[in-house]
């Protein structure tokens, strides 16, 4: 039995019609981890941080992170990478950073997390990343106006996370200051000793973030909170309020001038 195409056509436009009216799935992108303490992967923000997502695939698909090493760590706080990479003798090599991207602070600082590393300025994050080990919302959601929480670890990834963020730490001078070493050989830094992400993939270009993957992230509500309101300014005959104090005491001096000065010229004209 033949289908008429006069009623088939109007049918399919209106189907389409419907499909795009219904709310579209959240996507993110997934990328995995290499390290030398293993792997895990990120879900990354993709339609909430799209810049600096962009950004951070960017140094993926060039590669720059190949062979990079996690050269901070601050227990309890953040370990932090993305910035340099060993090229079997020490010291490490800068990784070679893109335009400093604009900041995007629209989720929370929480564990598990991973953000953007800046200078001073808001607006000046190029290759570094860092992750949170833990709620670190009060302090760095709003500081340096915010900094972009773009992914999340998902899985058992912070397994690997946290053993890095146990690693004794060693100085060998700024930046390496507070690098984690696995162990301590006595000398420089090498590949024996470092934390290295032999690699950055992506695992997944396209997955539903909300349903596969559970992500649920925490909006960045300190960052829109209205400045705290100005102290209350203290008033005459208040409990005691300092400007007040003072006030009246001059007010009171002057009083005390003005009746001498008057007194004597009283005197003067009943001499």
């Amino acid at each position: 039995m033949k289908m008429n195409t006069r009623i088939l056509t109007p049918l399919l436009s209106m189907l389409a019609t419907i499909v795009c009216m219904l709310p579209q799935k959240s996507e993110a992108t997934v990328v995995e981890f290499q390290t030398v303490m293993g792997p895990f992967e990120v879900n990354l923000y993709d339609n909430a941080t799209p810049t600096t997502v962009a950004n951070f695939l960017d140094y993926v698909n060039n590669g720059a992170y190949t062979s990079s090493i996690m050269h901070r760590s601050v227990p309890g706080f953040i370990v932090q990478g993305g910035g340099f990479t060993f090229n079997l003798a020490w010291p490490a090599t800068a990784v070679l950073s893109n335009a400093a991207i604009t900041n995007e602070p629209e989720f929370s600082n929480l564990r598990g997390t991973i953000a953007m590393a800046k200078t001073s300025l808001p607006d000046s994050a190029t290759n570094q990343w860092f992750f949170n080990l833990a709620d670190n919302s009060a302090n760095l959601d709003l500081q340096n106006a915010g900094f972009t929480a773009f992914g999340e670890v998902v899985g058992n990834g912070m397994d690997v996370v946290d053993a890095i963020a146990a690693l004794q730490r060693f100085n060998f001078g700024s930046p390496f200051n507070e690098l984690p070493l696995r162990s301590d050989n006595g000398g420089d830094p090498d590949a024996t000793n470092l934390v290295i992400v032999t690699a950055v993939t992506i695992s997944d270009p396209i997955v539903d973030s909300a349903g596969a993957a559970g992500l649920s992230p925490t909006p960045n509500t300190l960052i829109n909170q209205p400045p705290p309101a100005p102290p209350p300014t203290a008033t005459v005959g208040g409990g005691g309020g300092g400007s007040g104090g003072g006030t009246l005491g001059v007010l009171t001096l002057f009083l005390l001038l003005l009746t001498n000065v008057l007194a004597r010229v009283t005197r003067r004209s009943f001499a």
